[in-house]
């Protein structure tokens, strides 16, 4: 590999410190390297689109955390460059990366010395307009006020249950150690190929995550419970907001076309790394 792109969460790697001295450890060994702010302290979140990526770039180092590597794989999916993450925040299950062992990755990575993984990737339709898509999750949500909602789930046309609660987390395998793992979903191997349904604080006690087919078609419709009183949710794609629906309206949910190409240069396990961040003992 010889070009490269940083995106930074500037929030993460302050007065962008880190990033320089990437791109300058970059040069000196003879390749290319720009940086794009991706969150700002003055902009908040701006997002990097695939048209900002350089042409003929060939890996994109994020520089934050699961967070910013979750949004930079979404947003520049259709430019297709592979990408790798920094962790500089606290926790992170899909940074690979610590910033203590960037540099010795980085010599790996310019003598093409690594591994390319495959991310599944979800998309929604409100209306049979295309709202966004996600590597991790798509939710379905409550807002403002604290009553339930009632959301009701449809597989390849076919009813599957009506839900009552806080709504309902749709989970890419990347996803379910996200939110999906913090409302009791399952945790899976993010090289899988599935999809996850886990309601959100359910209003019953024999509501449990359902497992279906990477290529079935959810789709999941707000129903009133008060005839007199239009309610509304917000639909948030991998936590930034997508759109929202008011009751009788629906979203559509499908396995997206494109998918995440992510780096990994260590040959360390999915269970290995889980183990290490859930502090687990062997």
């Amino acid at each position: 590999m010889k070009k490269f792109v940083l995106i930074v969460n500037a929030f993460k790697d302050r007065n962008l410190e880190e990033a320089r001295s990437l791109c300058s450890y970059i040069q000196t060994r003879g390749a290319s390297c720009q940086y794009l702010v991706s969150v700002d302290e003055q902009e908040g979140i701006r997002r990097v689109r695939a048209e900002d990526i350089p042409q003929g770039t060939e890996c994109i180092l994020v520089l934050g955390g699961d967070g910013t590597l979750i949004r930079a794989a979404r947003d520049t999916v259709k430019c297709g460059v592979p990408l790798i993450g920094v962790n500089m925040g606290t926790l992170g299950y899909l940074c690979e990366l610590e910033t203590e062992s960037v540099y010795e990755a980085l010599d790996l990575l310019l003598h093409d010395e690594y591994m390319l993984e495959e991310r599944m990737m979800i998309c929604g339709w409100k209306d049979e307009t295309f709202v966004s898509r996600a590597l991790n999750d798509i939710v379905i949500h409550r807002t403002g006020s604290l009553a339930l909602v009632r959301l009701t789930v449809y597989v390849n046309g076919q009813y599957l249950n009506t839900f009552q609660g806080d709504g309902m987390i749709i989970s890419t395998p990347t996803g379910s150690t996200g939110y999906n793992m913090s409302a009791g979903g399952p945790i899976v191997d993010p090289k899988a190929q599935l999809l996850l349904l886990t309601p959100i604080n359910s209003h019953t006690l024999t509501q449990r995550s359902i497992v279906i087919d990477p290529h079935d078609e959810v789709v999941v419709e707000v129903e009133g419970r008060h005839t007199k009183r239009d309610e509304a949710v917000q639909v948030s794609f991998d936590g930034d907001h997508g759109c929202c629906l008011r009751t009788g309206e629906c979203i559509r949910i499908q396995k997206a076309q494109e998918c995440a190409k992510i780096l990994k240069i260590s040959r360390i396990s999915f269970l290995e790394i889980l183990r290490k961040k859930m502090q687990m003992i062997r």
